[in-house]
């Protein structure tokens, strides 16, 4: 439970228990609306959890559940937020492990059930078999489809769970009838046809679809539990006697001053007080290369110090803290976006009433008209109305479809995590792309070297040196340069023995080798040490910052010998991605942390001409927000923790398979290989697949358009024929098979 008090009034969040779709949600809200003290309450179906505005003095949590339970669901009441949470997490996987038992055993029933309707159904006792192996599935297995009906009939609704419940539930008391009483049928010429097979393998199917739907949904909350293992658990606090000592971040208050040594997480907002450090700042800014901190430098929670050690002034805390706030909007982001409602769902609340009001006239207009066989025809009509209008090629055009496509996308290196996202993909026009990660590798490399006049066994000495430098340098570039001369030098190089070893604050790093002094840094270093690079160094330098290369310099004590270039690399395929994203129409803009200089270099290489720069992570969920706001249909495509509060804003989210955990679990696809190519055919996919299950959903409903009248008997009058129920079963399997087959054909897409 998470409180925050407003003037009089409390405002809590609690887990709820019991929700299996989104009527449910309607159902705990419309509950909680009607409690009196208070004053408003949201529910939030994608995460499971109500938002309740009431007045303390009046009512108390314990008071509200009561209301909540009697309504056929629970709430989880804790005193501290992480309890309540684990108490549901908990919960939920007990729920999750049942379902899958349900599932594994109504399938283990359904299979000799099947036999035996489709082989050996003429067999003595054959069919008090099949009611004993079909009870359980139906009755047992399949409870929660009859309670979620007799909660939906409550509120004067239906959806899919009311067919399911009456067609299951009427062709299973239909055929306990005629194994009880089958001279009924006989005695009018008529067979006495079961259809437990039916009833039973209906359950299996559903059940087999409802714990995939939530396995997938147990998943959501991993992000956020990632994003808040950013922080640590504990700090150290300087306390005024000089002395330290060790305290949960939970007790850091403003003005506190605290020591981050080597190695360490930020666990607070603040500025620098005392030391020197870099810190990697990925987290928040996307950009690889760490930040170097010295005394009134600002430092933020989450982020990690790499190396040296600092002291400073705690000024944002709690949920204040950069960090804090992207957890709260990804969960507010997750938790805001119920499932997307299938096309199904939306027509369920028509067609389930619309087929009970048509099996009901048509057992009445055979009583009224039906003569001495007025009542067994009305029934049969009755029955097999419901029978033929039974939801699984209705309930099969959807997720078959999906689930092809989601394989399709699998084999091409795309995780589609949310089946939603497939559908939503063809309709982008705006995709936002982060620049370090995405559009380019990620990590500094040397792109270019410029050697001064030196040869042979001089300039093998000479880089020697300038890999020893570069061993015992903590700037956050030698690795680049180390990995550049092992390349260049074929092996790492031999130790020359440095005779003595200096780090130059926010310049660079000085040796002696050879009664010779050396240094690698930037241009001030050299200033310090009296030198300035040749005229074709100079132009050199100019030329490599312009392109937004950091430029390196290494020197001896008598000239700049070498200037190294190093840069972010652009990914193989990143243009022709963009290329192709503009041929689809779709608007591609470039966000990034870095500097406006860069970013215009890495655009114009790419062919983006719509850039933002120097953007936070707040800004580039703010910026999807806005484009949202215009009626775009916005993907963001990301790799870093930085990127996911924009992820989680996003109506298609895309991260980058070689990114961090965070930007995954927040975003709907991730593209396995990180190759941007595979973006546009994820946006074709999603087109095929969509025009699939329109056709699906099209023959579905044909099939019931033209069924459903024959089923109740609209040709008796004219050529005497009246739909067996079993005819009418087999006709709905092949309704379902036509489904799946054309599903398939997705498959093939190239």
């Amino acid at each position: 439970m998470h409180t925050k008090k407003d003037g009089g009034l409390k405002k809590a969040t609690f887990p709820v228990i019991g929700m299996s779709c989104a009527a449910c949600a309607g159902s705990v809200e419309s509950t909680l609306q009607n409690v009196p003290g208070i004053v408003h309450a949201s529910v939030n179906y994608a995460n499971a959890q109500v938002q309740v505005e009431f007045d303390p003095k009046s009512i108390q949590p314990e008071d509200f559940r009561r209301s909540v339970q009697a309504a056929g669901y629970d709430l989880v009441v804790a005193d501290a937020p992480d309890e309540a949470e684990s108490i549901a997490e908990d919960l939920s996987k007990q729920a999750l492990s049942r379902l899958r038992l349900k599932m594994i055993l109504s399938i283990a029933l359904c299979i000799p059930l099947m036999l035996l309707g489709m082989v050996f159904m003429h067999y003595p006792f054959a069919n008090f078999a099949m009611w004993a192996l079909a009870t359980p599935v139906v009755f047992l297995f399949g409870r929660q489809f009859f309670a979620q009906a007799f909660k939906q009939a409550r509120h004067g609704k239906a959806n899919m769970d009311t067919l399911v419940a009456l067609s299951t539930g009427i062709a299973y008391s239909f055929s306990v009838f005629n194994t009880l009483y089958p001279e009924f049928w006989t005695n009018r010429g008529l067979d006495a046809h079961v259809y437990f097979e039916a009833a039973a393998v209906i359950v299996a199917f559903i059940l087999i679809g409802k714990y995939l739907e939530e396995k997938a949904k147990s998943g959501t909350s991993s992000a956020i539990k990632k994003l808040i293992g950013l922080q640590p658990k504990t700090v150290l606090r300087r306390l005024a006697s000089g002395l330290e000592e060790q305290i949960p971040v939970a007790e850091v208050r403003l003005g506190d001053r605290l020591i981050v040594r080597a190695g360490e997480q930020v666990p607070v907002d603040g500025q620098i007080v005392a030391g020197v450090s870099a810190v990697d700042e990925s987290m928040l800014s996307g950009e690889a290369m760490p930040v170097e901190k010295s005394v009134g430098s600002k430092v933020m929670a989450g982020t990690l110090n790499q190396n040296g050690s600092f002291e400073f002034m705690a000024e944002r805390v709690g949920s204040d803290t950069v960090l804090a706030r992207i957890i709260q909007t990804v969960k507010d982001a997750q938790g805001s976006k119920a499932p997307v409602q299938q096309l199904v769902d939306k027509v369920a609340g028509i067609f389930v009433p619309v087929v009970m009001a048509i099996a009901l006239l048509s057992f009445v207009t055979w009583l009224i008209v039906g003569g001495e066989h007025g009542f067994t025809h009305g029934l049969m009509a009755l029955v097999t109305v419901l029978v033929i209008a039974c939801p699984c090629a209705l309930g099969l055009a959807t997720p078959t479809a999906l689930m092809v496509g989601i394989g399709k996308a699998a084999e091409n290196g795309i995780l589609v995590k949310d089946a939603s996202a497939l559908e939503i993909a063809h309709k982008l026009d705006a995709i936002l792309l982060d620049k370090t990660g995405t559009l380019t590798l990620g990590k500094p490399v040397v792109v270019d070297v410029l050697w001064n006049a030196i040869e042979g066994e001089e300039k093998s000495v000479a880089m020697q040196v300038l890999y020893a430098l570069e061993a015992k340098s903590s700037h956050p570039l030698a690795e680049a340069v180390q990995a550049h001369l092992v390349n260049a030098l074929g092996g790492q190089p031999a130790d020359p023995g440095l005779a003595a070893f200096e780090s130059v604050s926010g310049k660079g790093v000085l040796g002696t080798f050879a009664g010779r002094k050396w240094m690698v840094g930037n241009p001030a270093l050299m200033d310090a040490g009296g030198l300035q690079p040749n005229l074709e160094q100079q132009a050199r330098i100019r030329e490599w910052e312009g392109a937004a290369k950091t430029v390196v310099l290494f020197a001896d004590d008598q000239a700049i010998l070498a200037v190294i270039a190093i840069a972010d690399q652009l990914k193989p395929g990143s243009a022709e991605a963009v290329a192709r994203l503009k041929s689809l129409g779709i608007e591609v803009y470039m966000l990034t942390g870095d500097n406006a200089h860069t970013a215009a270099a890495v655009a114009k290489q790419v062919g983006i001409t719509q850039v933002q720069a120097h953007m936070l992570p707040a800004d580039k969920a703010a910026f999807v927000k806005r484009l949202q706001s215009e009626g775009k249909v916005v993907g963001m495509v990301g790799d870093g923790v930085n990127d996911s509060q924009a992820l989680a804003e996003a109506d298609v989210s895309i991260a980058m398979g070689k990114g961090s955990d965070i930007a995954m679990d927040v975003a709907k696809m991730t593209i396995i290989s990180s190759d941007l190519l595979r973006l546009p055919f994820a946006i074709a996919l999603s087109g095929r697949t969509v025009r699939t299950i329109r056709q699906n959903l099209f023959w579905a409903f044909a099939y019931n358009v033209v069924g459903i009248p024959i089923a109740a008997g609209v040709l008796f009058p004219l050529n005497g024929f009246l739909l067996n129920p079993m005819i009418a079963g087999a006709a709905m399997a092949l309704s379902s098979v036509s489904v799946v087959g054309n599903s398939l054909r997705l498959k093939w897409v190239k």
